[in-house]
Order: structure tokens, then C-alpha cells, then sequence
């Protein structure tokens, strides 16, 4: 049954609140202290229903989680340790999960049936599933490029040479994911630096990992394979993209001052403060700082007036999941704004590029699309007063709640029962500020 809910114009944001811990990094962390041997302990874990899934995934593969003293305990089974699930690794809606999964199972003698929702089974695999394809994993029907899918690992898997054709952290992570399990070394080279939580990651917990930026921009990342990952501690920072939401208020309803504590601050995650600040909004860095080997920082926020800008291709790896949310501050600036080279939005949890011009153009903002691109003008204020259909996505209706807050008109989303995925707290820590929904 669907949760509508609409967002009333809000004036005036005030306090201090923490956003949930990083998503990106929560997947990781589970995933990389179940193949260490010993105790991994995580403070700051998300527990969303995607993050959730992969922790469940990891207990039907062999490894054991308990919650201790505030934080979780995952107990590793090492590198190539794991074993064949009983039944079906379900990931819900999480395409993160399922995707990095699949690169831990390949180097494994087991079976495995991996499934989601309906949402996550019309994803496309091909681009993970092609890399592990040539290191030894096989798939019972290979023509089958979406979930539900059956795979069979191998602890023979061949380490190779991988050069992307996008830069996208999903399918990075998966082969060297796999490639801990491969004698020699396995490198990915990307045309752009994806996201790097990864390997940051895998160095915490004592894999070999080496990085190489080209000349042309290219990054390799290379992996020693037959690796021994030791159990160890990890703090996880607030999740920038869920973070996004908050700024984007902070900066379209009049007189707000608020403060986000601890915010991730990793360089390949930074696209969106960038972008905010070129358009004028007031974001100030607070206290930056190390947190379990990423940057984190306090971030203060103040509205004020906006301006159009034009934001490169070569921007999009650092800032995907922002996009809908940056579209809505656009919204609120003065003249055109122009998205270029979204192309990767097609293929999330829902064709977040169409229905982010849909949201918008419900909401009287005037909206095109051309090519990839997305294009808005805006004109310092949102008439609002629409319905926006969110496709069963979560971060197209915490963008359009966003934007009714600071909107003319209140907005309405036809469901929110899918914000639980990745920021179950939304609702609530946005009122703590003063928001209003009804």
C-alpha cells in the first residue's frame, strides 16, 4: 500500500542534527569483515533496509553479526571462507549489495541464487557480471543479464586486466572484491575516478591495493590477489547523499541556519558541495577531520539567494545520487542550469533523469531534456503544488518533499514508504530542524 505525503512551505531551519552513517561505506564494511579473519567492530553503520539486506547476505554466506555496546561486531570467516546459503540471498532493493556480492561469491566453490525486489530484478548486471565472467564465474543462463540469477563461484578464479567503459564504483568494487581471491594482481581502470571506498577500505584492513592516475584522466586500481584480510575497527561519517536533502533545505528556506555533524568528505564524493558553492550557497566546512580513514566534517548551512550554473559530465561520478536534490535547488536559483551527462541516472532505481524533469515540470519549474542532459530555468522561487510520482524511488521523493518545503505551494509525493531503504530517519530529522509535512 502506498504512503503518500506532502511537504508544506517552511521558513527558517534551525539546529543541529546527524545524518545517518554512509551507505556506500556501511555495504562495505559488512562485506569486507566477513571475509577477515577475527572481529570487525562499525560504529556509524546505517541500518537502512539496503544496508540490512547485505548484512543478512553475509550471515547466509557463513559469517556472524551481533550488535555490542552500540555499534556491530561482524566475525569474519577470511578470504575464501565462506559458505554456500541455504536458501536464496534476497537484496531487496539494493543494487550495491547484490552487485559487490557477486564479486565475493565468484571466488568461492559454491552456488548461489541472488534475487530483489521487482524494482532491483529490472536492473541491468551485464557490466559487473561481463568482468566476472572473465576471472571464472559462471551463471546458469548466460543470456540472463538481470536478477533473479543463479551463479557458481570458483576458487580458480584468473586475475585480469579490466578497463571499464564508465566509471561506476558497483563494478570496480566487484572485481577487486573478487580479485582478493585470484593469485597475482587484478587492476580496473576507469575512464573517471569513481567513488574510492573501496580501496580505501581494503588498505584499512591490510589488502596490497596500488593506484594510478593517467594522464587522460584514467585511474587503474590494482588489487594482490591469495590476500589476508585482518578483522579491525571502522567509524563510519555521514552519508553525503543523505546529506544532500538537509543542505538543500537549509539553502531555499528563508533565514535557515543549520549545522550537519560529521559529513563525509571523501574527494570522490565531494561533486555536490562543489556545484552548490559555484551556485552561490552558503556551505562552510567545520572541524575537518579524519574518521575511520575518510575525511568527515561539520557542515554549516545558510540560505540565501542562488544562481544558475552549468555543471560538466566529468563532474557526474562525484555526485550521482545527488542529482535529483540538485535539480531541485536549481529550481530556486536565478536563471538557466544545465546537468550535462546523465546517462547513468537511466539506470537506477528507477529512470531518475525522466522522472526528475517530470517532479519538476508538476511543480512549475520549466524543464527539458536533451540528449543526457537535463536543463531548468529558475527563477528564485517554485510555484510548487504538485503531485510528483516517485517510481518506487527514494531519492526522487526526498528530493520533492525538499522542494516543498521551500516551494510557493505545498508539494505532494505519491509514496514514501521507500525512503526506509537508505534514510529511514528523513522524516523525522527534517521536522527536528523545523520542517512540516502532513
Amino acid at each position: 500500500m502506498s504512503q503518500p505525503l506532502s511537504a508544506v512551505p517552511t521558513r527558517a531551519l534551525a539546529g543541529t542534527i546527524r545524518v545517518p552513517g554512509d551507505k556506500s561505506i556501511s555495504h562495505r564494511a559488512l562485506i569486507l569483515g566477513a571475509l577477515a579473519t577475527g572481529r570487525t567492530r562499525i560504529t556509524g553503520l546505517l541500518e537502512a533496509e539496503d544496508v540490512l539486506a547485505t548484512a543478512k547476505a553475509v550471515v547466509a554466506l557463513g559469517a556472524q553479526i551481533r550488535h555490542v555496546d552500540g555499534g556491530v561486531e561482524v566475525t569474519g570467516q577470511g578470504v575464501g571462507g565462506l559458505r554456500a546459503p541455504m536458501e536464496d540471498l534476497d537484496f531487496g532493493n539494493s543494487g550495491t549489495g547484490s552487485r559487490l556480492m557477486l564479486g565475493v561469491v565468484a571466488g568461492h566453490d559454491m552456488e548461489a541464487r541472488f534475487t530483489g525486489d521487482a524494482s532491483l530484478c529490472r536492473r541491468p548486471m551485464a557490466r559487473v557480471l561481463r568482468p566476472l565472467q572473465r576471472m571464472g564465474l559462471a551463471i546458469d543462463d548466460d543470456a540472463r543479464t538481470t536478477l533473479p540469477l543463479t551463479v557458481r563461484g570458483t576458487p580458480d578464479l584468473v586475475p585480469i586486466v579490466y578497463a571499464s567503459p564508465v566509471a561506476s564504483a558497483q563494478v570496480k568494487s566487484a572485481v577487486l572484491l573478487a580479485g582478493l581471491h585470484a593469485p597475482g594482481r587484478t587492476t580496473v581502470i576507469e575512464p573517471l575516478a569513481s567513488r574510492d571506498h573501496t580501496e580505501r577500505m581494503l588498505t584499512h584492513f591490510g589488502a596490497e591495493i596500488s593506484v594510478k592516475d593517467e594522464d587522460d584522466g584514467r585511474r587503474a586500481v590494482t588489487v594482490r590477489g591469495d590476500a589476508e584480510l585482518g578483522g579491525t575497527s571502522i567509524a563510519i561519517p555521514g552519508d553525503p547523499s543523505s546529506a544532500a536533502f538537509a543542505i538543500a533545505a537549509g539553502l531555499i528556506c528563508e533565514g535557515s541556519d543549520i549545522v550537519l555533524d560529521c559529513v563525509l568528505m571523501n574527494p570522490t564524493r565531494a561533486g555536490f558541495i562543489e556545484t552548490v558553492r559555484e551556485m552561490g550557497g552558503d556551505v562552510e566546512l567545520l572541524d575537518l577531520r579524519l574518521q575511520g580513514g575518510e575525511p568527515a566534517a561539520d557542515l554549516r548551512v545558510r540560505a540565501g539567494a542562488l544562481r544558475g550554473v552549468d555543471v560538466p559530465a566529468s563532474r557526474a561520478p562525484s555526485m550521482i545520487d545527488e542529482y535529483p536534490v540538485l535539480a531541485v535547488l536549481a529550481a530556486f536559483a536565478d536563471g538557466e542550469t544545465r546537468l550535462r551527462g546523465l546517462a547513468e541516472l537511466r539506470v537506477k532505481e528507477s529512470d531518475r533523469l525522466a522522472a526528475t524533469a517530470a517532479g519538476l515540470l508538476a511543480c512549475g519549474v520549466e524543464t527539458s531534456i536533451e540528449g543526457d542532459d537535463l536543463i531548468l530555468v529558475g527563477k528564485g522561487s517554485v510555484p510548487g503544488g504538485g503531485v510528483v510520482e516517485t517510481h518506487m524511488d527514494h531519492r526522487i521523493a526526498m528530493a520533492f518533499l525538499t522542494l516543498g518545503l521551500g516551494a510557493e505551494q505545498p508539494v505532494a509525493v505519491d509514496d514514501v514508504g521507500m525512503i526506509a531503504t537508505s534514510f529511514p530517519a528523513f522524516v523525522p530529522l527534517m521536522t527536528k530542524l523545523g520542517a512540516q509535512f502532513r
